[in-house]
């Protein structure tokens, strides 16, 4: 039995699961990082690859140079939000790392969305445009 067929297995369940499936160790950031495309705005620069199955996986990186620990997770968190709000909206089956930079830091849930928005409207895997409107 192979990774990816217990991993198919397990993300069999995902529609009645109520948590978001992330990636979890260095591999799949690396994976992504490696093999994805990579597109950029003001806040965030975000990651994105196939990953051969039926859901979006999401990886978020908040890097020291943000901030304290505080200021990453409140990051994390609206970046999360934002992928969570949007998560019907967008194409299936991609791994999706999204890196926060600098500038990320002190800005509201608004910005964070729009600048999430913006980045999946360059990678085209978002489904409807009303989302923009």
């Amino acid at each position: 039995m192979t990774y990816f067929s217990i991993i198919k297995g397990f993300y069999n369940n995902y529609n009645n699961m109520k948590q978001l499936i992330s990636l979890k160790n260095s591999l799949e950031f690396g994976n992504v990082y490696k093999q994805g495309i990579s597109y950029a705005n003001k806040y965030l620069v975000m990651y994105i690859t196939d990953n051969d199955l039926e859901i979006n996986r999401l990886g978020i990186s908040v890097s020291k140079k943000v901030g304290n620990s505080v200021v990453r997770h409140r990051i994390t968190r609206l970046i999360r939000e934002a992928y969570r709000l949007h998560i019907n909206d967008l194409i299936k089956g991609k791994d999706i790392v999204v890196v926060a930079r600098v500038n990320s830091k002190g800005h509201n849930y608004w910005d964070i969305e729009n600048a999430f928005l913006h980045l999946t409207k360059l990678h085209h895997i978002i489904k409807s445009e009303e989302s923009f409107n």
